[in-house]
């Protein structure tokens, strides 16, 4: 798929938003990429997740081991993509501030991990991830998303392959451009802080 392709599915699924949104970064924008929409009909979740992998080099995809991602956010697509792979998907969850796994989850130590999340703008949330994985022995081979809102300016620590690179202007709170600032601002993520 190449990027209009992708961009078509999230509209389509009413999941490319206008408006002022306050971002899981804190970092404001006028668009948002609602991908719980986008991946609430389980057909276009596969496609896309088999498009994502799809961007996996050959020989990593044969490395990976386990697929872990981050709730609620990478919940869905980490479960499509470890489908597309024929891996186990497990997700993290934040109840106390911090990524840990529960309901019986575990990673072997030097079990090769591929981190997968819905959308990445700072990168902070999967950084947390990853490092919560490496605290139970696994081995982050690599990060999937779909969307890369950092518009490929990212660091991750890892090889990183989104589907879709999107340059949506972001700004922090205390500067945001007049005209945005004149629409109410809403929190349509996961995260509360």
């Amino acid at each position: 798929m190449n990027d209009e392709e992708v961009l078509a599915e999230f509209r389509a699924a009413g999941a490319l938003l206008e408006g002022h949104f306050i971002l899981s970064s804190g970092r404001r924008s006028a668009n948002y990429l609602q991908c719980a929409r986008v991946l609430m009909n389980a057909d276009r979740a596969g496609k896309l997740a088999r498009a994502t992998v799809q961007k996996l080099p050959r020989e990593l995809r044969q490395e990976i081991d386990l697929v872990v991602s981050p709730a609620m956010g990478g919940l869905i697509i980490g479960h499509e993509i470890g489908r597309a792979l024929d891996k186990d998907a497990v997700f993290l969850e934040r109840p106390e501030g911090f990524f840990e796994l529960r309901r019986g989850f575990a990673i072997t130590p030097g079990q090769k991990v591929l981190m997968v999340e819905d959308v990445v703008t700072t990168g902070l949330s999967s950084r947390q991830a990853i490092e919560a994985v490496e605290k139970e022995g696994g081995i982050v081979v690599a990060e999937a998303a779909l969307v890369d809102r950092s518009a490929g300016e990212v660091d991750l620590g890892v090889p990183f392959y989104p589907l879709v690179s999107i340059n949506f202007p972001v700004y922090d709170a205390d500067a945001v451009p007049p005209e945005l600032a004149a629409v109410p601002a809403i929190k349509p993520g996961s995260r509360k802080q």
